[in-house]
């Protein structure tokens, strides 16, 4: 069936937009407007161009939807203690050794499932010089910090040049030995992600960009390009997703991105349980569901194309695995295993 959607040449930001671009319907307009005076809304044309129809894996992430403005009894604003654990602007320290660095609240693209979404729009900026430096303060005088996580928003929205000021100083700071980049940008506008940015990324420390891609469809010629200028520099490449209802709760949705991935050279590092935003319900797939799908794929899919299925305890406390269980204690106190054929295997006990 053809496309209804019109490709669209700048970003689509307003109900209007995305009217124009055959992605809403007119009877729509007056409840989205509604959801556009909470939530912020932005789709790239390089994204914009990938929606095939509004309800689509890709359009279904990025398309405002009425059922936004109801927030479930489950679902919290900081669902994951942001704010709790944020000593000055622009810091979220969480775990021992590692730190976020917010530079600003900006994204390329906004989705629709965002767990920070009652922060990030255009109004949420980046951070002035002052506080800026303010944070580096923080991170120069915690000396058990070795791991700083730039996020976001996005930081690839910054300009190469502030980037690259940020990986200097963090570069100043001896006990920083690991930076890692979280991104959208590299599917969502990977024109940004160009030779200036990718040069403005290059430290002595360790670094590794971390690219959200939800679908293998996002993973198109530009984007592997985009990643390919990093991976160029020596700066390895890895990918994170969210399982989303109705983009890849299917084993065959979630096969092909975990492919698209490994044949992009993204090692696929985490498969995040959707954190309880408001709004957010109509994606969330039940945990015993994601099991069963991750369960599914063992021994069809190389373990170099397996992710971490996890999940960020609500209300600050950390992220934990909870993938599927393959090993149990039997009547006998034997422990037994099950194989991707799902046959039940005991094991020798062990010494001890």
């Amino acid at each position: 069936m053809a496309s209804s959607v019109n490709p669209p040449t700048r970003t689509l930001r307003t109900v209007t937009d995305l009217l124009e671009a055959g992605l809403v319907t007119p009877t729509q307009v007056p409840a989205l407007e509604q959801v556009a005076r909470q939530y912020a809304t932005a789709i790239p044309p390089a994204f914009a161009g990938l929606i095939e129809s509004p309800d689509d894996p890709i359009g279904r992430q990025v398309i405002p939807d009425v059922t936004e403005c109801h927030t479930d009894p489950t679902e919290n604003p900081d669902p994951i203690g942001d704010d709790a654990l944020s000593p000055v602007p622009g810091i979220v320290h969480r775990y021992a050794d590692r730190a976020l660095l917010k530079p600003l609240l900006v994204c390329p693209l906004y989705c629709r499932f965002c767990f920070r979404r009652e922060h990030v729009g255009p109004g949420g900026g980046v951070l002035d010089d002052a506080a800026l430096e303010r944070a580096l303060d923080w991170l120069r005088t915690h000396t058990d910090i070795h791991e700083v996580v730039m996020t976001g928003g996005d930081p690839l929205m910054l300009s190469p040049r502030r980037m690259r000021a940020i990986m200097t100083a963090l570069e100043g700071m001896d006990h920083i030995h690991t930076i890692r980049i979280h991104s959208r940008v590299p599917v969502a506008d990977p024109a940004r992600l160009n030779d200036d940015m990718a040069d403005a990324l290059e430290t002595t420390r360790s670094i590794w960009l971390v690219a959200h891609v939800n679908h293998a469809r996002e993973l198109t010629p530009s984007a592997r390009a985009a990643i390919r200028r990093v991976q160029a520099r020596a700066i390895p490449v890895l990918g994170q997703s969210v399982l989303l209802r109705g983009v890849n709760d299917t084993p065959e949705a979630l096969e092909a991105l975990l492919r698209a991935q490994v044949a992009a050279r993204i090692r696929p590092y985490y498969l995040h349980q959707l954190d309880p935003a408001p709004g957010t319900a109509r994606f969330h797939v039940p945990i015993r569901e994601g099991q069963r799908l991750l369960a599914a794929l063992r021994g069809r899919v190389t373990g170099i194309a397996w992710p971490t299925y996890v999940i960020d305890i609500p209300g600050g406390h950390g992220k934990v695995p909870i993938a599927p269980d393959y090993l149990h204690t039997g009547p006998d106190g034997a422990l037994r295993v099950r194989a991707p054929d799902g046959t039940i295997h005991r094991l020798a006990r062990e010494p001890g």
